[in-house]
């Protein structure tokens, strides 16, 4: 599975389907109506979908909603303007990406999309537990704005524990080669591992 196609996901079909991909992979259900107001970015393998993530360029970040709002008052951050925001959330991988060459040309591809959005500050969400997606954030060299539980609301679901940090669309430019580092190490982890399977099975 080498050939992959990226689509905007706008059919009400197509966008419930992603938000139940989204549920099964993280956990947690995104509102419709929040979905409604990003854009949805599939990826597609022989017509399947196999991984999508969601740009938000609007305010309403659900990133920034989950921050106490004494974090709010005591950071000089959250005086900057909201229309120089965005976030990425709902990231999801299938299991048949398995390949790290097709999950480069995801990351590659969603530093794309970042870039010419053409706001100055990327928000990061995750929950603080999974260290993959930490140190995947990490290579961006963000600075952290809160970590901890979420404020939430009834009826809001969120993880139990988060970390919500920033970065710049020009640091994730600059970091490129830190991604590439990345992925030829996952590469050669793979091949290694393939290899040991091998031995095992003669």
């Amino acid at each position: 599975m080498e050939k992959i196609r990226f689509e905007t996901i706008k059919e009400k079909h197509q966008v419930e389907q992603f938000l139940d991909k989204i549920l099964n992979y993280t956990g947690v259900m995104l509102p419709v109506t929040y979905a409604n107001s990003s854009k949805i970015v599939g990826v597609f393998a022989q017509n399947k979908l196999v991984a999508g993530y969601m740009l938000v360029t609007k305010p309403g970040f659900r990133s920034l909603l989950f921050v106490p709002d004494k974090i709010k008052k005591s950071n000089s951050f959250f005086d900057n303007d909201q229309y120089e925001m965005m976030e990425v959330n709902g990231l999801w991988m299938g299991p048949s990406v398995k390949s790290p060459k097709l999950q480069f040309k995801i990351w590659l591809h969603l530093i794309k999309d970042i870039f010419q959005s053409r706001k100055k500050y990327l928000l990061l969400m995750s929950n603080s537990r999974n260290k993959n997606i930490e140190y995947l954030h990490s290579l961006s060299n963000p600075d952290t704005l809160y970590e901890g539980a979420p404020q939430l609301m009834v009826g809001d679901a969120s993880y139990s524990n988060i970390r919500v940090s920033y970065t710049t669309r020009w640091k994730l430019v600059l970091n490129v080669p830190k991604y590439w580092f990345e992925h030829k190490n996952r590469q050669r982890r793979a091949q290694s591992n393939s290899k040991t399977r091998t031995l095992v099975r003669t």
